[in-house]
């Protein structure tokens, strides 16, 4: 068989989608959360574009991370890097703002770490209360919530 006889089309076919993705793929919404119980903290990395099954499995991984911790309710620290964060619908900055503001997951701190101006501003209609600032340097944010 000559080279390239039987295979172009399907070759071609994977070089325009992987083309395509690079264009315009959008990265399904991801989290990782770390305890640092020493600092009362929990570190909360997001990244990607949100679903609503996203955010509930978030809130429940973040119920059970703050649960290790030895403080009072709404008494720890959050870190929350979304350097790697898309820009959300309308809808999901609707549900992140509930998660933000709710007895179970509210914190007596909350540093966001940004990367993009567009998603700081995002972030920041999330909520108005006290004890919340917007930072792009992570260590800059934890002296922040720690000092």
């Amino acid at each position: 068989m000559a080279q390239g006889s039987e295979s172009p089309g399907i070759l071609s076919r994977s070089v325009r989608i992987q083309v395509a993705q690079r264009k315009c793929a959008i990265v399904q919404g991801w989290f990782a959360i770390d305890v640092e119980k020493d600092l009362k903290l929990i570190r909360l990395t997001m990244g990607g574009f949100f679903e609503s099954a996203t955010i509930i499995e978030m809130r429940a991984r973040m119920v059970e991370a703050i649960a290790t911790l030895a403080c009072a309710a709404n008494d720890h620290l959050t870190l929350c890097d979304i350097c790697e964060m898309d820009i959300q619908s309308q809808e999901r900055v609707g549900e992140f703002a509930k998660l933000v503001g709710s007895d179970d997951v509210r914190s007596r701190r909350l540093a966001f770490v940004t990367a993009r101006s567009l998603a700081r501003l995002q972030a920041k209609r999330l909520t108005s209360r006290e004890g919340v600032e917007f930072f792009t340097d992570p260590d800059v944010a934890l002296d922040w919530l720690t000092g």
